[in-house]
């Protein structure tokens, strides 16, 4: 560092007094984001909290064929829970949503 009228021993101690003003690097997923603000405002380890945000419980794939299980488990239920009357209001709500002109 180049200072105009500051001997290098003063630049030296300006550099070092600065340094208490960095902020951390903040992650840029906003998950992890959230998680390191919520371990900075709790007083907790922000690098434990990252770890412990980044280990995944289970792959993508996993995931997916779950929600696809749990999906169909769903429709099916409520499909078998309406009654014939229901369904047909319902269908004609959608045709009409579908099939409505634009304004």
């Amino acid at each position: 560092m180049k200072f105009q009228g500051i001997d290098k021993l003063s630049a030296k101690l300006y550099a070092e007094s600065m340094d208490k003003y960095k902020h951390p690097k903040r992650p840029r997923d906003i998950n992890l984001r959230a998680a390191s603000t919520v371990a900075l405002a709790t007083g907790q380890d922000t690098e434990v909290a990252l770890e412990v945000a980044q280990t995944p419980e289970s792959t993508p794939e996993e995931r997916h064929t779950a929600a696809i299980t749990l999906g169909r488990k769903g429709g099916q239920s409520r499909a078998n829970r309406l009654t014939p009357e229901q369904r047909k209001e319902i269908a004609k709500r959608a045709a009409k949503v579908r099939w409505q002109k634009p304004d």
